[in-house]
């Protein structure tokens, strides 16, 4: 089971029997999955070049899941008591699709605020008492990749000769002026300046893809709390080689593809 997304480096656990219930009971579901993630890629320029919106690769992701009949679905629980109702709460998950011997539900948390791991923990947990669904999934940057975004970034940034803000302007990345007060600091200081694509990178990657956000660590911590136990659940760690860079490419190649992520994303926010 998830042969084809081990041998590429992704890294699967399971909780709670997970694991056997899948095999024997949910087969077409860990097909469908790995079907969906096993040939993902992220462009170095996507992941510069992301803005507000979510990331290219999490919409790849998405669509792959939502052609094979992964559905965003609100779960509405109910308290009656004598005919009126008392309580209610709903729940919402964005892929969840329904098989003969039960239902999935799967969140892909590529980098958002690592307090939506609770979230989703609890969703599951509360779920799965209700016998709403079977088993619970996310997906999240492996260890490989979180700990690898530095040197993805600070490579781009020696590659494209990041010098001075110009620089980065050519590329279509406009740092805010915390940021760029932040930077030029450390740039110009009399002790010990340090390059200008060093000094971008600390802060672009802690900016944006910091300790806070959602990646592998953060998501183990709350299990070996126990969060959302007992519900079954699969995680999925996202390996650094889905990370691409050009063979070959121009500045303008790569600032127009970088322009572009970051256009769609304040489109789609």
């Amino acid at each position: 089971m998830f042969d084809r997304l081990i041998a590429k480096d992704f890294v699967v656990s399971y909780q709670s029997h997970a694991e056997a219930i899948l095999e024997k009971d949910f087969p077409d579901a860990a097909e469908d999955i790995e079907r969906a993630i096993v040939d993902v890629e992220v462009p170095i320029a996507e992941i510069i070049g992301s803005g507000g919106g979510e990331a290219k690769g999490t919409q790849r992701m998405r669509r792959s899941l939502a052609e094979l009949g992964w559905s965003k679905t609100n779960f509405e629980i109910k308290k009656i008591v004598n005919g009126a109702e008392r309580e209610s709460i709903s729940h919402e998950i964005d892929h969840v699709k329904a098989f003969d011997e039960g239902v999935i539900a799967l969140e892909i948390e590529w980098n958002n605020k690592d307090p939506f791991f609770d979230r989703d923990l609890e969703n599951f947990k509360r779920l799965h008492a209700e016998g709403a669904i079977s088993v619970g999934v996310i997906i999240t940057r492996h260890a490989s990749l979180h700990e690898g975004m530095y040197e993805f970034v600070l490579r781009f940034a020696r590659e494209h000769e990041f010098r001075s803000f110009h620089d980065l302007t050519r590329m279509g990345i406009v740092p805010t002026p915390k940021q760029h007060d932040e930077i030029l600091k450390r740039v110009q200081r009399l002790k010990d300046p340090i390059e200008f694509a060093v000094a971008w990178t600390d802060k672009f990657v802690a900016d944006k893809y910091g300790e806070a956000t959602t990646h592998w660590r953060k998501l183990m911590d709350r299990v070996t709390r126990r969060v959302g136990n007992p519900c079954p659940l699969v995680l999925i760690g996202l390996p650094a080689s889905i990370v691409r860079f050009p063979v070959a490419a121009t500045h303008e190649q790569t600032a127009q593809a970088s322009g572009a992520a970051a256009v769609e994303d304040q489109e789609g926010s």
